[in-house]
Parts: structure tokens; C-alpha cells; sequence
């Protein structure tokens, strides 16, 4: 069962960044906290794609039609599952590069004001900040909803972000289930335009 999600509203509240650029309203801000929390539970050094690409797909219901019909969902969220085993565990002893922009902190958010999760271990357990290729991929999303002209970012703003760095885990990940990430932006991208065009709100 998927998390059920909230209305946006214009008293949604914005998540801050590093960048000073708000606009991560209470969906979004859910997406990111559930994303540091999972990063804090796993014990990985840094909240990263996969982490940003989980969270997103569990909690935005948007995001989980753009990346097609169930059984693909399937695949992505069950190479997200693993992240214990294979590929994660070469993750682990990596930090996840992007030529964007250098590591920052992580943005506050409600899961910061909660605390670490429970079950995460001792002190020394919180995750460290954003990798770049997350802080990018945050930055980035922003970007796309400037440029549609809406309020805040949407849930496909973040998963075509993610989907478009191609050095990003997210996009190992989605190419692992074989769900090409370029074309994924890219359809996502067009489907944004095709929407202003139209000259529709952005939700």
C-alpha cells in the first residue's frame, strides 16, 4: 500500500537548500525526509539517488506512472530493495560524484526535527549530507519548475532530475530494470512542455 500523499496548497512549506532556492513544498518535503531517513537506517555516509529514487516512488504518485506499468515499477523498486547486497555494498565504500556541484549539507527537513529513525544504530549514524549527484539532482529539479513556470516542484521535476545525470545511482539503478533514464527525462521533459504549451497549471 502507497503512502497516501497531500494536496499541494499555497501554505505548503518549503524545504530550505544550501543553494537558497525554496520551492520543495510538503510532498516534495516528505520525498526528502523519507530519503534521509532511509540513508540514516542503512548507515550509508551519504543520502544519495537511490535513496532520493525510493523515497520518491513510494510516496508521489506521479512519479510511479512516469516510470511505466507495474510489473517495470516492480523491477525498479526491487533493485532498490538490494541496495544490502551487490551493487550497494560497492556504493558503500564510494561517495556519488557529480561534476555539478561540490558535497553540501543536507537541507533541513521534517525527519530532522524527528531525529534518526529507530533502529539506526549508535551515535556516528547519521548520514552525512547530500552526495553531489543528490544535491544536483535537488538543484536541477528546481530548475525544471522554474522553467514550466509552476510553484513548486513536482514529483516528475525530481525523477526526470534524476534520471538525466548519467554518472547518478538512480539511473543504474533504472537502466539495471531496463527502463532507459535518458528517455525517461526526455518524455517526462516533453510531456512538461506539451503542458505549458497547453498553457496548464502545473500541479
Amino acid at each position: 500500500m502507497h503512502p497516501r500523499t497531500a494536496h499541494r496548497t499555497a501554505d505548503d512549506e518549503a524545504v530550505p537548500h544550501p543553494d537558497g532556492a525554496a520551492g520543495l513544498g510538503a510532498e516534495l518535503a516528505a520525498v526528502v525526509a523519507a530519503a534521509r531517513r532511509r540513508a540514516v537506517r542503512d548507515r550509508d555516509r551519504h543520502t544519495d539517488t537511490a535513496h532520493l529514487l525510493h523515497a520518491l516512488l513510494e510516496h508521489d504518485p506521479e512519479a510511479r506512472a512516469a516510470v511505466g506499468d507495474p510489473q517495470r515499477l516492480a523491477r525498479v523498486l526491487g533493485y532498490l530493495v538490494q541496495r544490502s547486497i551487490g551493487y550497494g555494498l560497492r556504493w558503500q565504500s564510494s561517495v556519488e560524484d557529480s561534476a555539478a556541484m561540490p558535497r553540501v549539507p543536507a537541507p533541513a527537513g521534517p525527519a530532522d526535527a524527528a531525529g534518526p529513525a529507530v533502529g539506526t544504530g549508535g551515535p556516528g549514524k547519521e548520514a552525512e549530507g547530500w552526495s553531489p549527484a543528490a544535491s544536483a539532482a535537488l538543484t536541477d529539479a528546481r530548475a525544471r519548475a522554474r522553467r514550466r513556470g509552476a510553484p513548486r516542484v513536482g514529483g516528475t521535476d525530481l525523477l526526470a532530475a534524476l534520471a538525466a545525470d548519467p554518472r547518478s545511482r538512480a539511473v543504474e539503478v533504472l537502466e539495471r530494470a531496463g527502463i532507459p533514464a535518458r528517455e525517461l527525462s526526455a518524455r517526462i521533459e516533453a510531456g512538461a512542455d506539451v503542458r505549458t504549451d497547453d498553457g496548464g497549471a502545473a500541479r
